[in-house]
């Protein structure tokens, strides 16, 4: 399964904490603190889907800062209008064309006020649909896929010149890299993503990422280490590496010697003064190779978490979906990781009614639900995507038996994500101030095992503190100062 972040419509039962995760599945527009002395064009995003694709969206407002445009968060600001997308499944896919029709009547008001306004579509809609993009919504000026985001001014530029649609889908992940390496990042916040790999060489049948992300292809070390040192000269403190199968990294070394795998880069950006945490997502088991298994219970800046994949607790249904593992490999995995690294929190992915899958291959699943004790988990129904293998197997499972399986499912992953959290009651946790809480006089932070917590004080963000959980619910734990561990250096 290459790594996405699936469209919220199907229920999603619990999405992993990363930093600026929350709201992605139904689409969040990207905040940014850059300001210009005078600006004189605005620039709206707004991002669907994964954490790459958070990634490539601020990688963009960086891209256009030297041209003068400064974000906003209303779109009737903007002069320039970006919905950076995700086409993982139908849903997403229908609801980006949604949008647009409100993003065409948005263009008419500003057109009417003598307000130009470029509209573009970005993100892996835009590499799988291109030019039909066009066809159903005339009011799109620019489509550029993942891979062309580098070629971002020069597309903008071209658009304003022209009145015909700039269309850019290329693959040319090298290129993306050399450019984006050359535009100062711009960091928000005291986590970051930093993407070190792209595209898939998996081809799960269900999934539409090896054609719309390109082959795997891993950044060069040094490249990664020196946006990391950019990123903790900002204030950052944590790390969250992505890729599509983050595990299979293999990047060129500084030296030239052999290739570094994702334990090796791991390793080096821990190093780095002022990185307090290190996280990496999203893995493939069939790469959870010895050496990052074993650098959970050796680093502790590593964090103890872990999230992999597994989609069906049946052999038979894995071997339909491509995923060339079997549940006794992946038990196996979580055993090793758990013997370096005991108290590791496992998060999964479990996608239900996949074409052929029985009673007994989904009661399979929730049986390893209960053997491996997962702390949190996105789960899906299945969706066929045209052009997947999957989407034409027989045996399609009819839309209600997959709604009422996807509820059974949640049920039980829900339970599971509330008996892991309700077990660090009790526990003195680090936790990673990130910024204010939901209520006044509150911080939120980030527990090592990626789940929020809040505290009804001021703390700065950035700040490690020492927090004795004393609550938890489904999706947060709130904690309380322990005034003689209060002052201990983070």
């Amino acid at each position: 399964m290459a790594f996405c972040s699936l469209d919220g419509q199907d229920k999603t039962a619990r999405v992993p904490n990363f930093p600026t995760a929350a709201g992605l599945a139904t689409g969040r527009v990207i905040r940014h603190s850059r300001t210009m002395h005078t600006p004189k064009k605005r620039l709206f995003v707004k991002t669907y889907g994964c954490q790459m694709n958070v990634y490539d969206s601020g990688r963009m407002r960086d891209l256009l800062a030297p041209l003068g445009f400064a974000p906003t968060d209303i779109a009737e600001d903007a002069d320039l209008i970006i919905l950076n997308t995700c086409h993982i499944r139908e849903k997403a896919t229908e609801k980006i064309y949604s949008e647009l029709g409100q993003m065409k009547l948005l263009k008419d008001r500003r057109a009417a006020l003598g307000l130009e306004t470029t509209l573009a579509v970005a993100g892996c809609v835009a590499q799988a649909e291109g030019a039909e993009i066009r066809a159903r919504q005339p009011a799109v000026d620019l489509v550029f896929g993942p891979q062309a985001l580098h070629k971002l001014p020069e597309m903008v530029a071209q658009a304003a010149r022209s009145q015909r649609l700039v269309l850019e889908t290329d693959f040319a992940a090298i290129d993306k890299f050399d450019v984006l390496e050359s535009a100062p990042r711009a960091p928000d916040g005291v986590s970051a993503f930093l993407s070190v790999q792209e595209g898939c060489d998996k081809f799960c049948t269900f999934c539409v990422v090896p054609y719309t992300r390109g082959a795997e292809y891993s950044r060069p070390v040094a490249q990664i280490v020196a946006e990391a040192q950019h990123l903790a000269e900002h204030g950052v403190r944590e790390i969250v590496l992505l890729g599509q199968n983050v595990n299979a990294y293999a990047g060129a070394a500084p030296d030239g010697g052999a290739k570094c795998s994702l334990a090796d880069l791991l390793s080096r950006l821990a190093d780095i003064k002022g990185i307090a945490r290190l996280r990496y997502t999203t893995s493939h088991p069939i790469e959870m190779n010895p050496d990052l298994i074993a650098l959970h219970g050796q680093s502790q800046t590593l964090m103890p978490f872990l999230h992999l994949p597994v989609q069906s607790g049946s052999d038979r249904v894995l071997k339909a979906m491509n995923r060339r593992h079997t549940i006794a490999d992946y038990v196996a995995i979580i055993e090793n990781i758990r013997k370096a690294r005991p108290d590791i929190a496992i998060a999964t992915d479990f996608i239900v009614g996949f074409p052929g899958e029985t009673a007994a291959d989904f009661e399979a699943s929730l049986a390893l639900i209960d053997l491996i004790g997962f702390s949190q988990a996105f789960s899906f129904k299945f969706s066929a995507r045209p052009g997947t293998p999957a989407a034409e197997l027989p045996d399609q499972i009819p839309e209600g038996e997959k709604d009422r399986r996807l509820a059974v499912l949640q049920d039980k992953l829900f339970a599971a994500q509330l008996g892991f959290n309700r077990a660090q009651i009790g526990a003195t946790l680090p936790v990673l101030m990130t910024g204010p809480g939901r209520h006044a006089g509150q911080t939120i932070g980030r527990s090592p095992f990626l789940q929020s917590v809040h505290v009804d004080e001021i703390h700065a963000p950035g700040t490690i503190l020492p927090l004795r959980i004393v609550s938890a619910s489904q999706n947060s734990l709130r904690g309380e100062t322990i005034a003689h561990l209060a002052g201990s250096p983070a």
